[in-house]
């Protein structure tokens, strides 16, 4: 006769299976806990929450021009109205209202032109990296033609050939900036490809597109979000450049490149015309950078486990 005995639960796996954390756990701490990642993503939020309600937020229409009050000071400075916080320009508009109109152009065309060149560097790079030989030459020599351009004098040329506007200066931009994008996703789809899941899906018979977009595609994306972030401030400083130079944003639209042009002849006199929307520029790409590096960070192999 024979007597089955009913195996007792180990109470003490139970317990350290109830104690240890989830990867979700493990992540969400890993946020909190990286300094950089928290102060990037509370200053994007921030400025992302003051673009996007920017009209309930600006004091004033950031086109309303009133000369008697043009040139004030901020208003800790001497002669300061507290109407007018941060002062008001050349024409008398609300400095504080510009500023946070600006935000929306700049965060629009750094996100806009990033999503551009995002989208033809992922493209070329996968491209490149999966099927290798005459289509990596091929794009590894449009990528040496691109690196050989003057980036900035050949945006000028174009935004001026063109005519400047928001979405002219947000194509050209991202047609100018996925050269990193391709370096890296050409580099790690190299890597990738080579893999046993990507060798199994490609002995039961997958296609190239369905490899491309079930097997690389998903394990890039851990680089491409890292990129793109900070793409978004290269993108930004750019635009800031084009209206500095006078062939990017124009007047009458805010944007802070092109009120640091519009102040540069006060700065030995009101600096704060060209203090005031530098600032702003280099907190968002400082936002920007960080974000970037923080995702980096938390998100790499090494950290997953």
């Amino acid at each position: 006769m024979t007597i089955a005995f009913k195996a007792m639960p180990d109470e003490k796996a139970d317990n350290r299976a109830r104690t240890e954390p989830t990867q979700r756990q493990l992540m969400v701490r890993r946020i909190l806990g990286h300094g950089g990642l928290m102060i990037g993503g509370s200053l994007m939020a921030a400025l992302v929450l003051l673009a996007i309600f920017a009209p309930l937020v600006a004091p004033y229409d950031p086109f309303d021009q009133n000369l008697p009050q043009r040139l004030l000071p901020p208003f800790w400075v001497a002669g300061g109205n507290p109407d007018h916080w941060l002062g008001t320009d050349h024409l008398g508009r609300d400095y504080l209202s510009r500023l946070l109109y600006g935000a929306r152009v700049s965060l629009m065309i750094g996100f806009g032109a990033a999503s551009i060149g995002c989208l033809i560097g992922v493209t070329l790079g996968v491209c490149a990296g999966y099927f290798g030989g005459v289509v990596d030459r091929a794009i590894s020599f449009i990528l040496t033609c691109q690196l050989a351009l003057p980036g900035l004098l050949l945006a000028m040329a174009l935004v001026f050939l063109i005519g400047p506007s928001v979405p002219v200066v947000i194509v050209v931009i991202g047609l100018l900036h996925w050269t990193y994008y391709l370096v890296v996703t050409r580099t790690a789809t190299q890597q990738i490809r080579n893999l046993d899941y990507v060798t199994a899906a490609r002995a039961i018979g997958s296609s190239h597109r369905q490899i491309i977009v079930s097997e690389i595609l998903p394990n890039l994306l851990n680089h491409v979000i890292v990129i793109f972030t900070l793409e978004v401030g290269v993108a930004i400083l750019a635009e800031a450049a084009l209206s500095f130079l006078g062939v990017g944003i124009q007047p009458p639209t805010p944007s802070w490149g092109l009120m640091i042009a519009e102040g540069k002849t006060s700065i030995f006199f009101r600096p704060w015309l060209v203090i005031l929307p530098g600032a702003f520029i280099f907190i968002l790409v400082i936002a920007t950078n960080l974000l970037g590096d923080g995702l980096r960070d938390v998100t790499a192999p090494e950290n997953r486990g």
